[in-house]
């Protein structure tokens, strides 16, 4: 077992995520292992690969704290999932902690302090927006609840029912969360960001001399994938060699299938990347991330990957056939494969084995999904110093942006469709194919529409189908989104073409 600090302070909690390693035959055998082999298999044989463990100010773990994460509540979500509730409930903690409270004595009136303190405490040097704060109710709020009934402990996050009757929601949550929050590319805008902040371009275009990135080819292919297909980061970031479609020049679109055990929900589905995108992709693949791989094959890297199983054949039925460590062979479908097994896949090729996932880091290994954020926190921060401050992305900002170049493009053919229809007639046509929110959805993989129609296009439900008719006929949707939302400060276009 290997555990490594994520955050916390010496006087607080701190929080760390189990790593597995795997224990080589010859240490097995030392005799000081071997004598207490079922005390460390009692300590181990309830973790699995990223699972928070937390640490208390005293450095004393609260059992109670770490079985909500093997909990039937919580037990079988993602590495992502846990991440997101840890983190939130690390804030909390240190909070209560600071406060001088315990976090089972909570009350109503330790919540409301802690809302104002997350929110606008200028003696707080990391307030943060009123969608994070409520990402945080919702975890604690799942917390206390599973605590309840386990423990007996309070519930200090008091909930009403929601505006509209659809469910409920905690008492101090922050009100216009979604429209001060959510914010959108325009194609224009997408690509001055790509260009300068991935992919080391100056603001006029051309090469940058300064610009000292690396994997400029691999950053910028994978925000064409995020914007092209609307997958999430976990989702595009868990694609395998095998999973690429093939490239067919005469196709505009390929149909490819996301796994059940790296989509949301474990709902597996189709997602469908264009031939623009797809040749993006393949330029990086044949470009930086052949180079890597080479360097790693040189390092001897792979050799050394005690963990790794190798594919040795990929069925019709999406099976695949693994040479294990021990060199065993197993079976297993595509679909139960989350996205650290991903990791620790292998491919033969004609040069030697390598990496079965598509995105590699510089050495040649794959890539954790989160270090994409650091990607693009870099890509902020370069924006701010060629003179966009404030011209700032994140990866499911490409999401959002996804569904709105697709919304505008499914007014306009939808509309295209049924301008010459009488209303019983427009009427049975949505009823049997749907209308723009259900292509937007299906594009996006939500179960639920009321997800595509208030956190993603909210502002926009009620745009005008007269004002898109006028410039359909003789205007591209690039041009035809930039005149609709150039007054829209939350869709962010091209500053640098909007100037000029």
């Amino acid at each position: 077992m290997d555990t490594t600090p994520e955050a916390g302070h010496a006087s607080g909690w701190s929080l760390y995520f189990h790593r597995a390693v795997a224990v080589s035959p010859t240490v097995r055998l030392d005799p000081v292992v071997a004598r207490y082999s079922v005390v460390l298999a009692r300590a181990t044989h309830r973790l699995r690969a990223g699972q928070p463990v937390f640490v208390g100010p005293r450095n004393v773990p609260d059992v109670r704290i770490n079985r909500w994460f093997v909990s039937d509540e919580l037990g079988g979500a993602s590495r992502t999932t846990w991440r997101k509730y840890a983190y939130s409930l690390l804030v909390w903690l240190n909070f209560c902690a600071v406060y001088g409270v315990s976090w089972d004595r909570a009350d109503r009136h330790t919540q409301s302090a802690f809302k104002v303190w997350r929110l606008t405490d200028e003696r707080n040097p990391s307030r943060v927006a009123p969608g994070t704060y409520e990402h945080d109710l919702i975890a604690l709020r799942l917390f206390y609840k599973w605590a309840d009934g386990e423990f007996g402990v309070g519930n200090p996050i008091k909930i009403r029912p929601r505006r509209g009757g659809r469910g409920v929601e905690p008492v101090t949550s922050p009100t216009g969360i979604r429209d001060r929050n959510v914010k959108w590319f325009d194609p224009d805008g997408y690509r001055r960001y790509r260009d300068v902040g991935l992919m080391g371009f100056g603001v006029d275009g051309g090469e940058d001399p300064s610009f000292r990135g690396r994997n400029s080819q691999r950053d910028g292919a994978f925000a064409d994938a995020l914007y092209g297909t609307g997958l999430r980061l976990t989702e595009m970031g868990s694609l395998l060699m095998l999973e690429l479609p093939a490239d067919d020049p005469r196709r505009v679109y390929a149909t490819c299938r996301l796994a059940a055990e790296c989509a949301k929900g474990g709902r597996p589905r189709d997602y469908w990347m264009s031939r623009r995108t797809l040749v993006e992709v393949l330029g990086y693949v044949e470009g930086e991330r052949a180079r890597a791989v080479r360097r790693a094959r040189r390092a001897d890297r792979y050799l050394r990957l005690g963990n790794a199983s190798v594919i040795v054949s990929v069925s019709a039925a999406r099976r695949l056939r693994l040479r294990r460590p021990d060199g065993m062979h197993s079976e297993v479908s595509l679909d139960a494969l989350d996205p650290a097994v991903r990791r620790r896949l292998l491919i033969q090729s004609p040069d030697g084995i390598e990496p079965a996932a598509v995105w590699l880091n510089e050495d040649g290994l794959p890539r954790d999904p989160h270090g994409w954020e650091h990607s693009f926190a870099q890509a902020n921060r370069r924006l701010g110093g060629q003179g966009l401050a404030g011209f700032a992305g994140a990866p499911h900002m490409l999401r959002h942006s996804f569904a709105l170049r697709w919304f505008s493009v499914g007014r306009l053919v939808y509309q295209s469709r049924v301008a010459h229809l009488s209303e019983r007639e427009t009427s049975d046509f949505r009823e049997q194919f749907g209308d723009t929110w259900d292509l937007v959805q299906m594009m996006l993989g939500h179960a639920d529409q009321r997800s595509t129609r208030q956190t993603y296009l909210e502002p926009f439900r009620s745009l005008s189908i007269e004002l898109l008719l006028m410039h359909a006929a003789e205007e591209s949707i690039p041009k035809l989104m930039h005149s609709l939302f150039r007054n829209e400060a939350r869709v962010l276009t091209d500053p640098v073409g909007a100037v000029e």
